[in-house]
């Protein structure tokens, strides 16, 4: 008896029809395909099948759009969100320098601004992750949305977990081990802003993901976004190399603008130690690392230009220096 066909398989064969016949899935078509897996209706053997096809051609920035739909349909998101200004993605972890954009974002929530964190962790050996680091800062995880959702009422900052957003997507994320490669989970999940958060930033690895992001950002209209290469794939400022930031605002087409270095030094430094006191150090102003300083402020400088707080890249590092300047240097001493 021939068997009828599962309803995912459709989209396996979109995108695996050969050279000829392949093609991008639509939004409408990835917002389903996202749904299905996350609510358990595609089989693993076509989970891992539709991962590495979209890996093998690369994600469009419709597909990316739609699987951040598709998941969030996924998602319980609390009725009574407190307004968030900015959503800040942590997926790759450290391995060179430590994360010193976690004192850009600490920095920004003195002065005010209000945001929210997700990340994961361990899907890559020899990186430091941020949950560990703001652990032993004192930082409380949060266990649930409603939590991550009262941490920033509490203290205009909260951490969640990927697990805690959606537990199949950190499971697919833990498959690339086994499947020997990223796949586009990796991408979408910077997107997700499940607190709606007026400004997005994102960090990358790959250069060439950013127009792609910023495309992404542009169908799900999101209000304002930056997507720029940073130090190991975080929303960090590498200040010894130009880096340049695509930003979006709505549905208008991408500002491009590249920002210059910070530190006339052709080579990054290496930190053997990755020692995260030394983060507290440089936030009481008892280090005065210049690499970490630099990396900080510029940092600041590219959110609050995403935000559209400075018209320019000169106001921007001026307003970011003020930032900094204005911290409240017992804050993470004050956390015990």
């Amino acid at each position: 008896m021939t068997q009828a066909p599962h309803p995912f398989s459709k989209f396996v064969a979109i995108l695996g029809r050969g050279k000829t016949k392949q093609r991008h899935l639509t939004l409408e078509e990835s917002s389903e395909a996202m749904e299905m897996i996350l609510r358990g209706q595609a089989l693993p053997e076509q989970i891992g099948a539709f991962l590495m096809l979209l890996r093998l051609k690369e994600e469009s920035p419709g597909e990316i759009a739609g699987f951040v739909l598709g998941t969030r349909a996924t998602m319980e998101i609390p009725a009574d969100l407190p307004q968030v200004d900015i959503d800040w993605s942590s997926y790759a972890g450290k391995r060179i320098q430590l994360p010193w954009n976690l004192l850009s974002v600490l920095a920004l929530v003195n002065a005010g601004y209000r945001v929210l964190m997700h990340g994961t962790e361990g899907h890559t050996p020899g990186r430091l992750y941020t949950r560990e680091v703001l652990e032993a800062l004192g930082f409380p995880i949060a266990d649930s949305l409603p939590a991550a959702a009262q941490h920033i009422r509490d203290h205009s900052f909260g951490y969640v977990p990927l697990e805690v957003l959606s537990p199949k997507l950190r499971h697919m994320i833990d498959l690339r081990p086994i499947l020997g490669l990223r796949s586009p989970v990796h991408s979408f999940s910077r997107m997700l802003n499940p607190f709606n958060a007026t400004t997005m930033m994102q960090g990358i690895f790959h250069r060439g993901f950013m127009d792609i992001h910023a495309g992404a950002a542009q169908l799900l209209d999101q209000p304002r976004m930056a997507v720029f290469r940073g130090e190991g794939g975080e929303i960090e400022r590498r200040p010894n190399k130009p880096t340049q930031v695509w930003m979006t605002v709505g549905r208008e087409e991408p500002v491009v603008e590249t920002w210059p270095a910070l530190l006339e030094q052709p080579h990054q430094p290496v930190d053997e130690v990755m020692d995260i006191a030394n983060l507290t150090r440089v936030w009481r102003g008892d280090s005065n690392d210049p690499y970490a300083i630099t990396s900080i402020v510029g940092t600041i400088a590219v959110t609050l230009r995403a935000m559209g707080k400075a018209g320019s890249i000169s106001e921007a590092e001026e307003l970011a220096q003020g930032v900094w300047d204005a911290r409240n240097r017992d804050f993470l001493t004050d956390r015990g």
